[in-house]
């Protein structure tokens, strides 16, 4: 679209006042306008320019009138490099005769520094429809960068978090997903284990009920032991998944207390429950007294399950030791057998609920007891290791802290 700039010829019947008022008026306008005015003629130099656009680049308007206004505020791009006249769109408004915007370029101060602007160049045309030049509309538009800058950091800034709680939520998602078949698995295996001792039973009630008048005394005993026994497997069972569902729900309270580790295990090792007619378990310690802090009921509770293991799996004659030793700032226990040992395929599943070697046969046993072990030797922030070879034995190592502080 053309645009015109009119400024009536003097002619008979209009006076100089009028004229000269109509002058005063166009120059008040451009006076008064917030925005950067220049005029350019068909050599792009400057016809007129406002005092808001001479106090953008820091010139005086006298001084800006003749002059290439390219070369005084257009010479270059924002990272120095020369701007070609020619590629200039201002320069194309009176060369194409269409308007040109640009809104991503920069002005020149003569200071030599520089500042974003949006600007536009429009054809200017005489009342012949010639062109005669083109008038260029600029304004510095520091602060909307400076605004579009800062909502664009606060964007990426608000979609980093979203992606962050998005993963977040997916992780957690997962992880319940995770629990609940954790869970279903646990809940199946539990009814799996129970239903065995619970069959055994109903067999040996059963059996007693049905040939009562058959059975002899030491028959019916026999039968009344394997409930027994069965009754307290399953009562085994039960404490050890109360205490898994304490240390899940992590309301198991941990207390550590001074304690003599060689005093600790002799006393320990003095129980029925260790006895071996046969055999006795080997006691050693590099040290007379051995002091650390630890929870002893949590101590007690992985010794003795990986101590019965040993006892149940290891032949009356083959040995079994208990050794204790200082690595600062951790104790080492170590408890080796020489018993059947566990498969190379069972090993990485070992600490797993209800998992059992598949070389036990029916040497009885729930599965849970090595499971605890290791979430409780977690708790008072140990670690547990163990190498086995099948036929010739089992060595468990554990790491507990020698200083404990309560949690």
């Amino acid at each position: 679209m053309r645009q015109y700039f009119w400024l009536p010829a003097p002619d008979n019947n209009q006076s100089e006042k009028e004229l000269e008022a109509l002058r005063r008026q166009h120059q008040l306008i451009l006076n008064a306008v917030g925005e950067g005015v220049y005029g350019l003629d068909l050599n792009g130099n400057v016809t007129f320019v406002n005092p808001a656009a001479a106090a953008m680049i820091d010139w005086d308007m006298e001084d800006l009138i003749g002059q290439s206004m390219h070369a005084v505020l257009h010479h270059s791009h924002a990272d120095g490099t020369p701007y070609p006249r020619e590629a200039c769109p201002i320069y194309a408004a009176f060369q194409d005769g269409a308007v040109h915007r640009v809104t991503h370029e920069v002005f020149w101060r003569k200071d030599g520094t520089t500042f974003p602007v949006e600007y536009i160049s429009t054809p200017l045309h005489d009342e012949a429809g010639q062109l005669i030049g083109a008038v260029v509309t600029f304004r510095d538009i520091t602060q909307r960068k400076w605004a579009e800058a800062v909502q664009q950091r606060a964007n990426e800034e608000l979609e980093h978090k979203v992606q962050e709680r998005t993963a977040e939520l997916y992780a957690a998602n997962q992880q319940l997903r995770e629990l609940n078949q954790l869970r279903s698995r646990f809940i199946a295996m539990v009814c799996h284990e129970f239903r065995n001792p619970l069959n055994t039973i109903a067999l040996s009630v059963s059996s007693l009920d049905r040939y009562d008048t058959q059975l002899s005394p030491p028959q019916k005993a026999t039968y009344l032991q394997t409930i027994a026994a069965n009754v307290e497997r399953m009562t085994q069972m039960i404490d050890d998944i109360l205490v898994i569902g304490k240390i899940e729900a992590k309301i198991l309270e941990i207390q550590p207390q001074p304690l003599d580790l060689v005093d600790f295990c002799r006393s320990l090792l003095a129980e029925t429950t260790f006895e071996r007619a046969c055999n006795p378990i080997r006691f050693t310690s590099t040290a007379p007294h051995l002091m650390a802090v630890l929870d002893k009921r949590l101590l007690r509770s992985i010794l003795t399950n990986i101590l019965l293991n040993a006892i149940r799996y290891t032949p009356d004659d083959k040995p079994i030791q208990v050794r204790i030793s200082p690595q600062p700032p951790q104790i080492l226990f170590e408890i080796e057998d020489e018993g059947i040992g566990i498969p190379a395929a069972d090993q990485p599943y070992l600490f797993e609920p209800f998992h059992r070697g598949r070389n036990v046969s029916n040497i009885p046993g729930t599965g849970l007891g090595l499971n605890i072990v290791k979430q409780f030797v977690e708790l008072q922030r140990g670690n547990i290791a163990v190498r086995s070879q099948v036929g010739v034995g089992t060595c468990f190592q554990i790491w507990l802290p020698q200083q404990m502080e309560k949690a």
